[in-house]
């Protein structure tokens, strides 16, 4: 039908929240997930950018995944994961609890939200990491700042600078139409917070426990088992229980303002 096969294309972006090294280890595993089970539906995903610790966790990550019907997929994955785990270097035994939060944004190729140059401010730097010695020597790696909402877009994924500032510019736009149509009250923060959360451990849709091996989604009230074939991309089972429960409560909600 025509939705899905205009599904627009997805930014992912995953941050580290409470917990310290451990939630940035368990914001890279959840982008290893989402890698994993893009490549299992056959879409393809890009890195934009990453900010990551030394313990090779993630600060934060941007990715485009782009497929048939991936937003369709992934759009209710936003919000914070919690992760419960006996981490490597807790001597007495003990369940650490740590989060990470997720947030999808729909990328389409043009958006009606006008941005005012006035708001922008660009910078340039080198794009380090794997890529060989030319990867150095030019500032392809773009910074982009909405000064408004102190929203930031980061882009590295290209090779020349020009192209590296059209995709943030693109990606920024497509936040701000997102949240632009999401509230039409202009409160930005709030949004924001709705969409990244607060990365506290309160305000979770998904616990991911690993001494009982099973992933719950809170919103369904469900759990599943046999968690590491779910963080090698097994999503299956738990995108299709929740686009059901999503799509049944959205068309009730329409229902009833009707």
């Amino acid at each position: 039908d025509n939705a899905k096969t205009s599904d627009p294309n997805l930014i992912l972006e995953i941050r580290a929240g409470a917990g310290g090294e451990e939630s940035a280890l368990f914001a890279a595993k959840l982008a290893l997930m989402y890698q994993r089970y893009a490549a299992i539906r056959g879409w393809s995903s890009t890195l934009l950018s990453e900010s990551k610790t030394e313990l090779g966790g993630y600060k934060e990550a941007t990715f485009e995944v782009s497929g048939r019907d991936a937003y369709s997929a992934l759009r209710y994955e936003s919000g914070v994961h919690r992760i419960q785990r006996v981490p490597a270097t807790e001597k007495l035994g003990r369940v650490h609890t740590s989060t990470a939060s997720i947030a999808i944004i729909p990328l389409r190729p043009t958006t009606s939200f006008a941005i005012n140059p006035a708001d922008i401010e660009v910078t340039f730097s080198r794009s380090g990491g794997a890529g060989g010695q030319n990867v150095n020597k030019v500032e392809t790696a773009v910074r982009v700042l909405h000064k408004p909402t102190g929203m930031v877009v980061r882009c590295t994924s290209e090779r020349s600078q020009s192209r590296n500032r059209d995709k943030a510019f693109m990606i920024l736009s497509n936040k701000l139409a997102e949240i632009h149509e999401s509230t039409l009250i202009g409160d930005v923060a709030t949004e924001r917070r709705q969409q990244i959360g607060t990365a506290d451990r309160s305000e979770k849709i998904r616990t991911y426990n690993i001494t009982q091996d099973r992933v719950t989604d809170h919103r369904l009230k469900e759990s599943w088992h046999n968690l590491d074939r779910i963080f090698e991309g097994e999503l299956e089972s738990i995108i299709v229980a929740l686009q059901t429960r999503m799509v049944k409560s959205e068309s009730m909600q329409s229902i009833a303002k009707v």
